[in-house]
């Protein structure tokens, strides 16, 4: 591959990985902002299990479901966020 191109490439994956962790951190700041830390934390159990539990346990779970059960207040209190809040926050939690 010519010099040129292995920079565009660079500089592409770069950006990338940059906008990851910018998705990463707004997805912690947005469940501060939500509440969630109040009964989640990431590595440990608090009043509800952690974030990287919760991981775990919904790592093969279909995103949407999640969102519609958390909608319902089904298997955990029922949430005002928006949707679009809630599937980041869904994803986010997935990705740990």
């Amino acid at each position: 591959m010519e010099r040129s191109k292995m920079k565009k490439v660079a500089l592409i994956l770069a950006a990338a990985g940059l906008l990851m962790a910018g998705t990463a951190q707004a997805s912690a700041d947005l469940a501060d902002k939500s509440g969630c830390n109040k009964c989640h934390a990431m590595d440990t159990k608090k009043m509800g299990p952690s974030y990287k539990d919760m991981g775990k346990k919904l790592k093969s779970a279909k995103a949407e479901e999640v969102v519609a059960k958390l909608k319902d207040g089904k298997g955990h209190p029922k949430q005002a966020q928006s949707e679009a809040d809630l599937m980041a926050l869904t994803k986010w939690i997935q990705s740990l």
